[in-house]
């Protein structure tokens, strides 16, 4: 077996691509066009003859459910979503078969200067990477935003939606990149030129089997040679970087060497020429998403920006020109004096407290797949601030148990139903709870598989109850 190093390794390659969906697809098609010899596995047929009726049918072999890599695989390319313990990964790694992930295969090509890549120059590109449990896609946009508001070709990538692979083929000059623990563990050794671990808070525990290696996977961004930029209210970010050179932020006053808040104005005393005083960035106001999160989030976008030159103007007009994205607090009606946020995308317990303490009288909608975390914090962190919880989804008896511990006076409505009708139900029932200027929020704090395809659809279904108690107020 030849030992691979890079892109020029992969022609005439025996690649094994695990997973057919956004990533694994990006990832196939480029090793085809490269003359890989490809074969695709996924452990749905629908989802493989979804491939089979594209052009890449005849550039690629499909097989279905693969517990093994074939005979003679040089390299086998996993999505992030599949577990080490997968059968087909375990298997690769008993027979001595490399495993890497997607972003790996984007970093070989941007580093091969071989004259793949389309567009100006042959140099790589510059890597900004946000990870954490929470945060990571509305950082990304804010990054990405100030990077374009300073005149670069700049683009998120990653877990955020456009494949990290894609952005690199496309020649983009400095990427925002997403990554999630999934993608770190199955892409060691980046080195990106900056890079921030957010937070960390139990989450995903059922994939990484315990808190230390879901935040190793995490901390693994802050690799030698990269700028570590830290949240210093955060424990886990700075535990993670500790040895790594870099900088931090945080939402009170800063330090020399740091980012921070001063006068409700974000404060640079890092990179500015006088540290003492410092640069202002930008003010809270221009700061489009709410919460003190997002506040945190804008400066961990301003903190990596500045770590590549960008000027002090760009980052208000980027923070200003930033969009936030749907299902993050967003309002989907009001009624009857009662205003309903969707907040879907809290979908770990760490989320939904930074939702639940953005607001002071709260009816609570939460539930579903808690991945094997624990909820009892959040109900201390948050319970003065509920005035009714309506509860859903599989793991609804353990939130509701958690409320019964340390808030056993809270009106609480469980609704049993799994269908698809249930958050009428639930939307009904909350309403029940409100009185007029209490905010009904959804803010799951678990995951939405159990009863919708993702957190997007359950959003929609949050609004589409909201809009059926009939006109806004």
């Amino acid at each position: 077996m030849t030992r691979l190093q890079g892109v020029s390794d992969l022609v005439g390659a025996r690649v094994l691509v695990t997973g057919a969906r956004v990533t694994g697809l990006s990832a196939a098609r480029f090793l085809a066009e490269l003359g890989a010899q490809v074969t695709v596995t996924d452990s749905s047929a629908r989802q493989l003859q979804a491939v089979a009726a594209t052009a890449l049918k005849d550039a690629v072999r499909l097989v279905p459910a693969l517990q093994a890599p074939p005979v003679g695989t040089d390299l086998v390319v996993t999505s992030p979503g599949l577990r080490p313990d997968t059968p087909v990964l375990v298997a690769a790694n008993r027979a001595g078969v490399p495993v890497i992930g997607d972003v790996t295969l984007a970093r070989w090509l941007d580093c091969a200067r071989s004259g793949l890549r389309p567009g100006p120059g042959q140099t790589p590109a510059e890597w900004l990477v946000v990870t954490g449990t929470n945060g990571k896609t509305t950082t990304v946009g804010m990054l990405e935003s100030i990077l374009r508001a300073a005149g670069l070709d700049a683009v998120a990538c990653g877990n955020i939606g456009l494949p990290v692979l894609d952005a690199v083929r496309a020649g983009h000059r400095v990427l925002a990149v997403e990554l999630s623990s999934f993608q770190l563990h199955h892409s060691p050794g980046l080195t990106p030129r900056a890079a921030v671990v957010l937070n960390v808070s139990a989450d995903h525990l059922d994939w990484h089997g315990c808190l230390e290696r879901y935040a190793a996977a995490k901390g693994s961004v802050y690799a030698e040679g990269t700028t570590a930029v830290v949240n210093a209210d955060d424990q886990w970010s700075t535990r993670l970087a500790a040895g790594h050179r870099g900088v931090s932020f945080t939402t009170a006053e800063p330090a020399v060497g740091q980012l921070g808040l001063v006068n409700e104005q974000i404060v640079d005393r890092a990179f500015g020429d006088d540290a003492r005083t410092g640069t202002v960035l930008a003010a809270t106001s221009d700061i489009r998403a709410t919460g003190r999160h997002n506040v945190s989030n804008a400066l961990a976008a301003a903190a990596l920006a500045r770590c590549i030159g960008v000027a002090p103007a760009a980052i208000a007009r980027g923070l200003r020109a930033f969009t936030p994205g749907g299902h993050r607090g967003a309002p989907v009606g009001e009624h009857a004096g009662v205003c309903y946020l969707n907040d879907s995308k809290a979908t770990n317990p760490h989320a939904a407290r930074a939702a639940l303490l953005s607001h002071r009288r709260v009816v609570w909608v939460a539930g579903g797949l808690l991945k094997g975390v624990d909820v009892d914090d959040l109900v201390i962190d948050t319970r003065d601030r509920l005035v009714g919880a309506v509860l859903l989804g599989a793991d609804r008896a353990v939130i509701a148990a958690a409320l019964a511990r340390h808030a056993p006076n809270l009106p609480v409505r469980v609704v049993d139903s799994g269908d698809d009708g249930a958050m009428s139900e639930v939307v009904a029932a909350a309403a029940g709870l409100a009185c007029p200027g209490d905010v009904v929020l959804l803010a799951p704090a678990a995951a939405s598989m159990d009863m919708f395809t993702d957190y997007a659809h359950r959003g929609r279904a949050f609004a589409e109850a909201v809009a059926a108690l009939g006109p806004t107020t």
